[in-house]
Order: structure tokens, then C-alpha cells, then sequence
């Protein structure tokens, strides 16, 4: 789940819950936002390996990422703001850095 990251990096944690049941709760921490996006992308990319075992290449468009983020119990990003606190982030938030992520890959 590392990455290389682009400006100044910000520690993330990404706090998730798969379903509504509380057993599902994780987490994972990353040395940037952008290192978290890789994080969930690679989350979502190998669900779709678990749900279709037999297909070598997987594609997925960025309106299917977004419905695997709607469709989590929950999904919150802590990101340290540099004066010794994390500031909460929400789906919405999560979703446009990711497609800024995925952007950013493609060039």
C-alpha cells in the first residue's frame, strides 16, 4: 500500500467499515493522502479479483469506485494538519481525491 508521494506528505489513517456491523471496522496508515488513495483503489481492485477469480484483467471506471465508496458501512480519512492534531474527512472528500489520484496516475 505505499507509494511514491508527490509534495509535502501528510500521515493518513483510513478508518473503515465494510458493513453496518461493527466487527468489520479496520484501519491502515499511510505517509500521505496520496499513499491512502492508493490504499482504497487497491482495496477496491481486489474485491473485484475475489468476485471474478477467472478474469486476468480487470477494468473499472471511476463511477464504480465511487459506488464501492458510497456502499461502505463507513470510510473516514484522519489527516495530521501539522500542529499535532488530525482533521476528519468524509466519503465526499475521499472520492474527489481519489479521482485526483487516478488523474494524476494517468498522465
Amino acid at each position: 500500500w505505499r507509494a511514491m508521494s508527490l509534495g509535502a506528505p501528510k500521515h493518513t489513517i483510513v478508518l473503515l467499515q465494510e458493513t453496518a456491523s461493527k466487527s468489520t471496522r479496520t484501519f491502515s496508515d499511510f505517509e500521505s493522502v496520496s499513499d491512502a488513495m492508493n490504499g482504497i483503489c487497491q482495496l477496491y481492485e481486489q474485491r473485484l479479483k475475489q468476485m471474478n477469480p477467472g478474469v486476468r484483467n480487470i477494468t473499472y471506471d471511476i463511477t464504480e469506485l465511487y459506488r464501492f465508496i458510497d456502499e461502505l458501512g463507513d470510510l473516514c480519512c484522519l489527516v495530521y494538519n501539522g500542529t499535532g492534531a488530525y482533521e476528519p474527512h468524509n466519503k465526499q472528500w475521499v472520492k474527489d481525491r481519489v479521482f485526483a489520484h487516478l488523474k494524476r496516475m494517468a498522465q
